[in-house]
């Protein structure tokens, strides 16, 4: 018992830091908490073992139960990735001796392509909602806004009356690992947006709230709720309903690297702090040129 509630403990402690030093958001810490303790959990079940004993041929089983269960290059990479930082904390504070992680690295990832929409779909998409009542309003402000800035869906319902400038275009929102950023959004925006607040101004919806998006109620809309109301236009318009709450965001970052934006301006506009993790939005914007290609040369 005593030696189980240490390993809780080393796991908490290396979660405190991972949220405290490293700023780490919330459901990554989740996510680490959750492979470090299925893992401990794990190896006393099969192994019989303690994490002061683990060993390579531990993490070789461990990974091949884990190919067994059928995941994801990515989730099998990232519940790797967790144990290695884990270990490293085990490392410095000499609890282990010998790392048994250091030799592994993870599998080669083949990335898909996020889907997007063309630019005749997101109109159609942006101009789905009835606009006559405060619901179909709201709505139209939020696509506009959403496709105008590349923000994520937390984003954007996360932001308070204090985070919008309309004298500049410009709003303010809390991204991963609590970094803000400033995005410009365009005139189309601007006016759905002063619309919006006229609306709540004129019809007295819960002035008094922070929160700038809000249900009919009164209270913060929702992560899930408005992503009901995204496939609902979905439907209506006849759009494929085989989209993530992502696509106006990888429709954002799409188009404007086909209108001639360079690389870094989109990456800082998504947050991304890994150039990486943006490049993937060159591989969508050269195939739909390639395709256009194929579809209009006469030599295609």
């Amino acid at each position: 018992m005593a030696s189980d509630l240490e390993r809780d403990q080393l796991i908490d402690s290396f979660l405190s830091i991972l949220r405290l030093e490293k700023g780490l958001s919330e459901n990554t810490i989740k996510a680490y908490s959750s492979d470090c303790y299925t893992f401990k959990s794990w190896l006393l079940v099969q192994r019989n073992s303690v994490l002061k004993k683990t060993g390579e041929d531990d993490i070789k089983l461990y990974l091949k139960k884990l190919h067994g269960l059928n995941l994801s290059h990515t989730t099998i990479n990232r519940k790797l990735s967790s144990l290695k930082h884990f270990f490293i904390f085990l490392s410095k504070k000499r609890y282990i001796q010998n790392n048994p992680v250091i030799n592994f690295s993870g599998l080669k990832n083949i990335k898909s392509l996020p889907k997007s929409l063309s630019i005749s779909d997101v109109n159609s998409l942006i101009n789905a909602p009835d606009c006559s009542n405060f619901i179909g309003l709201r709505d139209r402000a939020m696509l506009e806004l959403m496709y105008a800035t590349g923000v994520r869906i937390s984003e954007l319902i996360n932001l308070q009356y204090t985070n919008i400038d309309l004298n500049r275009s410009l709003i303010k929102v809390m991204g991963k690992g609590g970094k803000e950023r400033m995005i410009p959004f365009g005139d189309n925006a601007l006016s759905w947006i002063s619309d919006y607040i006229e609306f709540r101004r004129k019809n007295n919806l819960s002035l008094q709230s922070r929160d700038f998006f809000i249900s009919q109620q009164g209270t913060k809309l929702t992560r899930q709720a408005f992503w009901h109301r995204i496939k609902h236009y979905l439907s209506k318009t006849g759009l494929s309903k085989d989209v993530s709450p992502h696509t106006l965001r990888h429709a954002f970052a799409t188009h404007l690297l086909n209108n001639g934006a360079d690389l870094r301006s989109v990456q800082m506009l998504l947050g991304h702090s890994d150039l990486s993790t943006t490049q993937i939005y060159t591989h969508i914007a050269k195939q739909r040129l390639s395709d256009m290609v194929k579809e209009h040369h006469p030599r295609g």
